[in-house]
């Protein structure tokens, strides 16, 4: 596995994995929809799958001395690693527009704030995505197009779902800069990131389980 996940370092990762990373820094601009930065890291991983794809990739792997159940979940724990640093970078970019903005920009007429609860948020878009592309892909992994244009349906679905939600009086708290109403922010970033967690893991388990079953 470790030789795996080497492999998709070194000869499968697509500039835009890298590029959609700085989207973090999005949260900067006032009033936009920050959920869609989430969006641009599937799109970065149907780049990178699309590049395999295309440099036959998945026929160079099968051919070396790795179980044939390895092979999706090297590809996965890409994603996850890369996932994750958009999350943090997000952290770090909430933390520094609530120490240096004005208190009245903080707040997002577009969609939910960038804060804590926007980071929870953000883990079970990413969560989605992977429930939904990864085991598409991996049913048929010559098929790269439909499973991201389901997830993207799918995510899209979503992120207007967390953006109608914020303007409803129950989400208000939501909405108010860290650390007001730390509470529920901590437990929506918890439950969000536990969310992820088990979405992960679940494609995760579904990718390896057909991918078995594909006849290469």
């Amino acid at each position: 596995m470790k030789a795996l996940i080497k492999k998709e370092f070194s000869l499968c990762l697509h500039p835009t994995v890298f590029l959609f990373l700085t989207f973090a820094a999005l949260v900067f601009v006032p009033n936009y929809p920050y959920e869609v930065i989430f969006f641009f890291s599937g799109l970065s991983v149907f780049f990178l799958s699309l590049a395999a794809r295309e440099n036959g990739d998945l026929e160079f792997t099968c051919s070396l001395p790795v179980k044939k159940r390895d092979v999706p979940l090297a590809r996965i724990m890409v994603a996850f690693t890369f996932q994750c640093a958009l999350l943090a970078f997000t952290a770090v970019c909430i933390v520094i527009k609530q120490s240096a903005f004005p208190e009245a920009m903080l707040v997002n007429l577009a969609g939910n704030s960038a804060n804590l609860a926007f980071c929870g948020f953000g883990a079970l878009v990413l969560g989605a995505f992977n429930l939904t592309f990864f085991p598409l892909h991996y049913r048929e992994p010559k098929k790269v197009g439909v499973p991201f244009a389901i997830s993207m349906a799918v995510q899209f679905v979503l992120i207007g779902l967390l953006i109608l939600i914020r303007h409803f009086p129950f989400a208000a708290p939501l909405a108010s800069p860290d650390p007001e109403n730390s509470g529920v922010k901590f437990t929506v970033l918890f439950a969000g990131l536990t969310l992820y967690c088990v979405m992960t893991v679940l494609a995760a388990w579904l990718s390896m389980k057909k991918f078995e079953k594909v006849d290469l």
